[in-house]
C-alpha cells in the first residue's frame, strides 16, 4: 500500500471539511436532485444550465484571492508599504491551497454552502441520467447519485 503526501485533487476540498458541512452539501445535492424527479425534460436542462454556471469553491477562492491581494497592493503602494504583506500572505495561502486543499477562507465557503465542481458536476450527471440521457429512468433519487458518484 502506497501512502501519498498530497490528497487527489478531487479529494482535497473534502479531506478540508468537516463531516458535517460535507453531509450538509450532499443532502442539499440530494434534495436538489429529487426536486427534479417528476420534472420535465426542458426543466431539468434550465437547472443543468444553472449548475454549470454555478461558481465552484476553486473560483470563489481564486476571486477572493485576487481581490485581497489587488487590494493588499494598491494599499501598499499608496499607504503604507506594511499592506505588502496581504499579497504575499495570499500566495501562501494559495499555494497551501494547491498542494493540501485547505486555506483559512475555506471553512467559511464550504459552511456556506460552496461546492467543489465534482460535486457540482455529480448534480448534473445525477440529473442527465434522470432525463434519461444514458439509461431509462432510475426509481429512487438516491440512485441517481450513486450511479454519478462512480
Amino acid at each position: 500500500m502506497t501512502s501519498h503526501v498530497l490528497p487527489a485533487t478531487a479529494e482535497r476540498v473534502p479531506l478540508h471539511t468537516r463531516p458535517r458541512n460535507n453531509r450538509r452539501i450532499h443532502a442539499r445535492t440530494l434534495h436538489d436532485v429529487s426536486r427534479y424527479f417528476e420534472a420535465t425534460d426542458e426543466e431539468i436542462t434550465q437547472r443543468i444550465r444553472e449548475l454549470e454556471r454555478e461558481w465552484d469553491v476553486e473560483r470563489a477562492l481564486e476571486a477572493n484571492a485576487a481581490t485581497v491581494s489587488l487590494a493588499g497592493l494598491a494599499l501598499g503602494i499608496f499607504v503604507d508599504r506594511r499592506f505588502l504583506v496581504l499579497p504575499v500572505a495570499v500566495a501562501g495561502f494559495l499555494l497551501q491551497h494547491a498542494l493540501q486543499g485547505w486555506c483559512p477562507p475555506l471553512p467559511l465557503l464550504r459552511r456556506l454552502g460552496v461546492r467543489t465542481a465534482a460535486e457540482i458536476h455529480q448534480e448534473i450527471l445525477a440529473l442527465r441520467i434522470l432525463r434519461g440521457d444514458f439509461i431509462e429512468k432510475p426509481v429512487y433519487p438516491e440512485s441517481l447519485l450513486a450511479i454519478a458518484a462512480t
